[in-house]
C-alpha cells in the first residue's frame, strides 16, 4: 500500500511516522530495517519482551529469505547469548535491554566482554511511549543486591522519623519533595555527616529524598503493585502495567 511506502520512506529518513491501527507499521519497519542492514547494525526497539518475541517472529521469515540474520534480546539472557544476539544484522528488543546493555559495555575492563556492538540504525516503535513515558525513569546501573537491599532498608527506616511541612515539603501538583533546613540538619545528625550537600555525600542525599519519596508520594495499589514478588509500576497516563520499567 502507498501509506506503507511512505511510512518506510519517512523512517528511512530519520523521521518519525504515525500510523493508523491496521496500516500495518510493524511490517513497515521491515523495509527501512532490511535497507540499512546492508551497510550497518540494525536494532528495532520495543515496548516490551513479548512484543520483541512476536515481532520477531513474525518479520523473521522475510529478513531471513533476504539472507539477512535476525537476533532477538530477552531478560534474563547471559552475556554470550546477547553478543551472538547483537552480532545479527537486525535485532530486536526493548528499549531497556538495549539500554541496559549499553551501560553495562561502558563498563567493562577489555573490549571482547563488550556484546553491543556498533551503534548503526535504530527503529523505535511506539516513540512516544519509549521516549516521553518511559524516558521520565532512568536506566541506573547499581551495586551488588545485598549490599543495595541492606541501604534501601536503612533509609526507609530514617524517612519514617522525618515529619511533614517540619522536615519536608510537598509540592502536590508537581509531586516534588524538598528538604527543610530542619529535616537537613536531622538526617545530618542521624548520618553523623556534617554536610550533606557535599560532593562525597551527593547519593546519600539522593537515597534519603527517594526514601522520603517513594514513603509519600507512590502508593501500593495506585502507582505500583506487587505480583510474584516483584514491584511492578503503574503507568500514570494509561493505567497500564510496566512490567519492563526499573
Amino acid at each position: 500500500f502507498d501509506v506503507q511506502i511512505v511510512g518506510a520512506l519517512a523512517l528511512d529518513d530519520r523521521q518519525i511516522a504515525e500510523m493508523q491501527t491496521g496500516e500495518g507499521k510493524t511490517l513497515v519497519a521491515t523495509l527501512p530495517a532490511t535497507l540499512n542492514a546492508l551497510v550497518g547494525k540494525v536494532h528495532v526497539v520495543t515496548v516490551n519482551d513479548y512484543l520483541a518475541r512476536r515481532d520477531r517472529q513474525w518479520m523473521g521469515p522475510i529478513y531471513e529469505f533476504l539472507g539477512l540474520t535476525v537476533g532477538l534480546l530477552q531478560d534474563g539472557m547471559d552475556p554470550a547469548d546477547r553478543k551472538i544476539a547483537y552480532a545479527a544484522d537486525i535485532t530486536y528488543g526493548t528499549n531497556n535491554q538495549f539500554g541496559f546493555d549499553y551501560l553495562r559495555d561502558n563498563m567493562v575492563l577489555t573490549s571482547d566482554r563488550k556484546v553491543q556492538g556498533s551503534l548503526d540504525f535504530a527503529i523505535v516503535d511506539e516513540i512516544d511511549n519509549i521516549l516521553i513515558d518511559e524516558a521520565r525513569t532512568p536506566l541506573i546501573i547499581s551495586g551488588s543486591a545485598a549490599e543495595a537491599l541492606d541501604r534501601y532498608r536503612k533509609f526507609a527506616a530514617l524517612s519514617r522519623r522525618f515529619r511533614q511541612d517540619v522536615d519536608f515539603e510537598i509540592d502536590e501538583e508537581s509531586r516534588r519533595l524538598t528538604l527543610t533546613d530542619s529535616g537537613i540538619h536531622k538526617a545530618e545528625q542521624a548520618l553523623s555527616v556534617e554536610n550533606l550537600f557535599t560532593p562525597e555525600h551527593q547519593e546519600t542525599l539522593h537515597h534519603i529524598e527517594t526514601a522520603l519519596r517513594s514513603l509519600h508520594l507512590f502508593h501500593k495499589e495506585q502507582h505500583y503493585i506487587v505480583k510474584d514478588g516483584r514491584v511492578m509500576i503503574v503507568d500514570d497516563f494509561t493505567g497500564r502495567l510496566m512490567p519492563d520499567r526499573r
